[in-house]
């Protein structure tokens, strides 16, 4: 009897780890957006494991995952579309920049990235954009920014279905205009102060 309990047991598990669909859109944090194409079973090491299967088609890349480690591993279902409102809200509001020494920056930026967070991928935005009139970025910079620019506006496109060549321009159309009022802003305080 109470090994019939453990079978069940065992098989909840199992169901509640399958809570994703093939032809479903996912995120995995050190991905992006990715496609379930199938669900496989493979024997390895002698246990016979359940595994998404996931494309992510800009990188050309497929992954295995144990159905029972996406938790584990942080794979999540896309954001919804008032989520996606909250990270255009983090957008909006003024760059956030730490005065240290860039290096330590860059790994948190990084860290951000790969959380598989969209409110943190938008802060990585925000902070590290530069409008025309702001000075250049540096590579390192620029190569976070269009990291996090490109895992923001993928799960935008999934969610909006729209194109990610339209996801770009929508998330820099809403940074240059909170760059617009942040300097506009800042010279209204300096024309105050003069």
């Amino acid at each position: 009897m109470a090994a019939k309990k453990k079978t069940s047991k065992a098989e909840k598990k199992d169901k509640d780890a399958l809570s994703f669909q093939p032809g479903e859109f996912i995120v995995y944090p050190s991905h992006g957006v990715g496609k379930i194409v199938g669900i496989e079973k493979e024997e390895i090491a002698g246990m016979e494991l359940e595994l998404y299967v996931i494309d992510f088609e800009k990188e050309k890349m497929r992954l295995r995952v144990p159905t029972n480690k996406c938790k584990q591993v942080g794979m999540r279902k896309l954001s919804g579309s008032g989520v996606i409102e909250e990270a255009m809200k983090v957008l909006r509001g003024r760059p956030r920049i730490k005065r240290t020494m860039w290096s330590r920056r860059a790994q948190e930026y990084d860290a951000k990235i790969n959380s598989g967070d969209i409110m943190h991928v938008a802060e990585v935005v925000r902070d590290l954009y530069r409008a025309e009139n702001q000075p250049e970025q540096s590579y390192s910079e620029r190569q976070l920014y269009e990291a996090a620019l490109d895992r923001l506006a993928r799960e935008v496109a999934a969610v909006k279905d729209i194109t990610e060549k339209e996801a770009i321009a929508e998330i820099e159309k809403v940074l240059a205009d909170a760059a617009a009022k942040h300097e506009a802003a800042r010279k209204g305080k300096s024309s105050k102060a003069a």
